[in-house]
């Protein structure tokens, strides 16, 4: 283990993965206490919080397991109580909760444009709104937001609630960045591009005519050739968490091989 983290407490929402493999979430968790943070788990479903922990324990890290709903600021003022009871404190917030319901405003029901807004937005104002808090009574800390590099382009996928949200969570980063600069707390967000991980064989594979063709044309897509993996995005937010970025707050990172800056973004 190295030390950036050391003395640290990172609350992850989001750490489990949807399929076996590594998800953005897990990796992130697995990643902060490799650098010496005490790492609680927290997922919908409690076996993926329960695996992503035994992970970082059989390793020699620190470790709590909850489960908690994230459209309910209940469950997440319990899963805080839980953890600041555990660790007495909180440094880092992680925030990596999301859908991707396919459709435009004409195919998208109400019932999935709420959801989205429920669980894509609303988390992050739930998770600051019981975290927060915390971090002010331990003289500061880090938020890092999970994103996406639909919150400022398009990417060719059908998904206008996502396109939305995910907006709206860059644009929240930067509120908490500068309603608490002065205050000690940090936040950023990082917006991934194309992605190898289990969530898009799951919420993504849809709109292709087979997965070898999907991970072909995400692949395709991405300047240097190659989608990124879970690990990419663990790599930016220890960063963003550690006292190595303490001059930056609120930004928006594209970790994403160069698509943010290509003339187009069509995955299909």
């Amino acid at each position: 283990m190295a030390d950036r983290l050391k003395g640290k407490t990172a609350i992850v929402f989001g750490a489990g993965s949807s399929g076996p493999g590594w998800g953005n979430g897990k990796a992130a968790a697995v990643a902060y206490a490799r650098e010496g943070a005490r790492v609680v788990c927290i997922d919908l479903v409690q076996a993926a919080a329960d695996e992503t922990a035994a992970i970082i324990s059989e390793e020699g890290g620190e470790a709590l397991a909850i489960a908690a709903d994230v459209t309910e600021q209940g469950s997440v003022n319990e899963a805080v109580a839980a953890t600041m009871a555990r660790f007495g404190g909180i440094q880092i917030l992680h925030n990596n909760v999301g859908v991707t319901h396919m459709g435009g405003p004409v195919e998208l029901s109400e019932e999935k444009f709420r959801a989205a807004l429920d669980l894509n937005l609303g988390s992050v104002y739930r998770t600051a709104k019981a975290v927060i808090p915390a971090m002010l009574a331990s003289g500061g800390g880090a938020i890092v937001n999970i994103s996406s590099l639909a919150a400022i382009r398009w990417t060719g996928y059908p998904y206008f609630a996502y396109y939305a949200t995910k907006a709206a969570v860059n644009q929240a980063t930067m509120a908490l960045a500068m309603q608490y600069a002065r205050q000690n707390i940090r936040a950023n967000c990082i917006m991934p591009g194309l992605i190898d991980t289990p969530l898009i064989y799951k919420q993504i594979s849809g709109q292709y005519a087979s997965v070898d063709e999907m991970v072909a044309a995400r692949n395709a897509a991405v300047p240097m050739g190659k989608m990124g993996t879970a690990w990419d995005i663990a790599a930016a937010a220890v960063f963003l968490a550690s006292e190595e970025s303490a001059f930056i707050t609120g930004v928006c990172l594209p970790v994403d091989g160069g698509q943010s800056c290509a003339v187009a973004a069509f995955p299909s």
